[in-house]
């Protein structure tokens, strides 16, 4: 079967489209893998979701003689080689009462490596009365080969939990921590290389 000039043409044109569109695609994905955290952030700031906008400067000065269970969990994505990990593991506070408690992260790696949590807690009704003091979440941090870092976080649980009907039954609340790579270089889902160190924000 003869294939007509204006065939082929349409066929040239066919292709060319599925190959931008490819291209376009795969600029896309990398673009949203080097924003996912601060996009992530900024949807946090904006939401409250995962108790974001309940980052306070002043402790409550309301304690209730009951307890609530607080659990903490460490994640690392599979592009960064560090051992993160929660020092402890559980605590029971009273509910107003204010916690520190630790973090650590090794960097297992042979060179220095930059990372950026983001975190989130569970269940999600609980975010809004988990008030964090002080953490290391959205905050760049350049660990050197080998070197192990410990980051506090500083929290209470706002007393409030337990007049909402939708919070007042909640006995554990989970704090979970997930860092990536980051550089403001190259795309978070890529290995990250810093030069200089950054600690925790206090």
């Amino acid at each position: 079967m003869t294939v007509s000039y204006d065939d082929k043409k349409a066929t040239e044109r066919r292709n060319a489209s599925v190959a931008t569109a490819c291209v376009v695609f795969v600029g896309a994905m990398v673009g949203m893998a080097y924003a996912a955290v601060p996009l992530y952030q900024l949807f946090c700031q904006v939401t409250g979701y995962g108790g974001t906008t309940q980052r306070v400067e002043q402790l409550s000065d309301v304690v209730l003689d009951r307890t609530i269970n607080v659990t903490f969990d460490a994640n690392a994505s599979s592009g960064l080689n560090w051992d993160f990990k929660a020092v402890d593991k559980k605590v029971t506070p009273k509910i107003g009462e204010t916690v520190q408690i630790t973090y650590t992260a090794t960097n297992n790696s042979s060179h220095p490596v930059t990372g950026e949590a983001v975190f989130n807690v569970t269940p999600g009704e609980a975010g809004a009365y988990f008030n964090k003091v002080q953490c290391f979440c959205f905050t760049k941090t350049t660990l050197q080969p080998g070197e192990t870092l410990e980051m506090p976080v500083v929290f209470f649980v706002d007393p409030a939990i337990v007049e909402a009907d939708e919070t007042k039954g909640i006995g554990t609340i989970t704090l979970s921590y997930t860092f990536y790579p980051r550089n403001d270089q190259e795309p978070v889902a890529a290995l990250s290389v810093g030069e200089d160190k950054e600690q925790p924000k206090l």
